[in-house]
C-alpha cells in the first residue's frame, strides 16, 4: 500500500512569503506587504472585486537559472528586445557560476525596468523559485525558464488573461518547440507539455509558462522544496484546493528548447514520472493514473489502465500531428515514453518503501 503524507497539515499554516530563510542565502527577507486575505476565501474575494484590477496590472517576471547562460541569453533578448510590452521587473536567480551574471548585467543598461541578479546555492527549482519570489514586487508574477523564448505579445497576452479572468489564480499557455523541423520536438510538444487547444480550466499548468496573482502565492505560501520536479504541479493543487482557477490560455505562448535526444527525452519522462508519484503520495485525493488501494471497482479500472493505459495514450498524442509519417512512427515512440513514465512511478515508489 501506498503510505499518505497530511500535507495539508504540513502546509496549513506555512506561508514563506511573511518571513523566508534561504538555505542558500542564509538571511532572512520580509515581504512588504501583509499576507493573507483578512478572512475572504478565494470566492469572496472574488465576488468583493478584490482579485480584480483596479488600475491596469504590473508584471514581474522571474526566471530560475543555472549553467545555461547561453540558453539564458536568448531567453533575455526575446523578453528585453523582442516582446511589444515590457515586464515591470526581471528578477534573475542564478544557482551557477557568474557567467549568467555577465549575459543579465549586458541586457541592463538597454532596460527601462529593473533587472535583479540573485545568487543562490542550486538545490532544486523549488528553492530557487522560492529564493525568487520573495523579490517579485508586482502584482502579477510570470515565469518562464532559461530554456524558452517568449511570444512578442506574452507580457500583454498575461495582463488581459488575469483581467478578464479575476477567479484565476494560475493562468499558463502554450508551449511549443523552437525547432519544429525535427521529429522528436514535434512528438515532445504533446508528451511533454500537454495542453488542450482551447482556453479553459485546467488541473496544472507547466512552470516554464506560468504566471499568478501575488495575492494566491502569498495565500497558497511557496514550492514544496522536499520536489526535485513536480513542484509546480503540487503548487497549483493546493491554490485550486484554496479555491482558485487554474486556466490555460493558448495564446499565451512561449518558444521552448525540447531535449535533443530519445535518450534525453525517454530520461526526462522517466524522472516525470518519479515526481508523478511522489506529489500523488502527498496528496492520496489528486488525480492519478493508479490506485493507493485495492477495494473497490474503481481500485481494479484504474490499476488496469496502469498496466494497459500506455497503448491508448500516445493514440490521444497523434492525432494532433499533421504528418502521416509523424503518425505511424509517432504511436511506437508514444509507447516507449508511456513506459517510461510508467517505470519512473514504480522505481520511485520503491525507493519510498525502503
Amino acid at each position: 500500500m501506498l503510505e499518505s503524507v497530511n500535507a495539508r497539515c504540513r502546509y496549513g499554516k506555512m506561508n514563506p512569503f511573511i518571513l523566508t530563510k534561504s538555505r542558500a542565502e542564509g538571511d532572512l527577507m520580509t515581504r512588504r506587504e501583509p499576507c493573507g486575505g483578512g478572512g475572504q476565501t478565494p470566492q469572496e474575494s472574488i465576488e468583493r472585486g478584490t482579485h480584480s484590477f483596479d488600475q491596469k496590472p504590473t508584471v514581474s517576471v522571474l526566471i530560475c537559472t543555472y549553467q545555461r547562460h547561453e540558453l539564458l541569453d536568448q531567453c533575455l533578448r526575446s523578453l528585453v528586445f523582442e516582446t511589444a510590452e515590457k515586464p515591470d521587473e526581471l528578477v534573475i536567480v542564478n544557482g551557477g557560476d557568474e557567467r549568467a551574471d555577465e549575459v543579465a548585467r549586458s541586457f541592463q543598461a538597454s532596460c527601462h525596468f529593473p533587472i535583479r541578479i540573485i545568487k543562490t546555492i542550486n538545490k532544486n527549482l523549488a528553492v530557487s523559485r522560492n529564493v525568487g519570489l520573495t523579490h517579485c514586487q508586482c502584482d502579477i508574477i510570470a515565469m518562464t525558464d532559461d530554456d524558452a523564448k517568449v511570444f512578442p505579445d506574452w507580457i500583454t497576452q498575461i495582463k488581459r488573461a488575469h483581467c478578464d479572468h479575476p477567479e484565476a489564480g494560475a493562468i499558463g499557455g502554450s508551449v511549443i518547440a523552437a525547432n519544429q523541423e525535427k521529429f522528436i520536438n514535434r512528438i515532445a510538444n504533446y508528451t511533454v507539455f500537454p495542453a488542450p487547444p482551447r482556453e479553459g480550466r485546467v488541473r496544472t499548468v507547466p512552470g516554464v509558462n506560468a504566471s499568478y496573482k501575488k495575492r494566491a502565492i502569498q495565500e497558497v505560501g511557496g514550492y514544496d522544496e522536499s520536489l526535485f520536479r513536480g513542484e509546480d504541479v503540487d503548487f497549483n493543487w493546493r491554490l485550486r484546493e484554496k479555491g482558485y482557477e487554474v486556466y490555460h490560455d493558448p495564446r499565451i505562448g512561449v518558444y521552448h528548447v525540447h531535449r535533443t535526444s530519445w535518450l534525453g527525452l525517454i530520461r526526462q519522462i522517466f524522472m516525470y514520472g518519479r515526481a508523478y508519484y511522489l506529489v500523488r503520495k502527498k496528496w492520496r485525493d489528486m488525480y492519478s493514473i493508479f490506485p493507493h488501494q485495492l477495494k473497490s471497482g474503481r481500485d481494479f479500472l484504474k490499476a488496469g489502465y496502469f498496466l494497459f493505459g500506455m497503448f491508448i495514450e500516445p493514440r490521444a498524442w497523434i492525432k494532433y500531428q499533421s504528418k502521416a509519417t509523424d503518425m505511424v512512427l509517432g504511436y511506437p515512440m508514444g509507447v516507449v515514453l508511456s513506459i517510461a513514465w510508467r517505470i519512473g512511478m514504480i522505481v520511485q515508489c520503491l525507493k519510498c518503501q525502503r
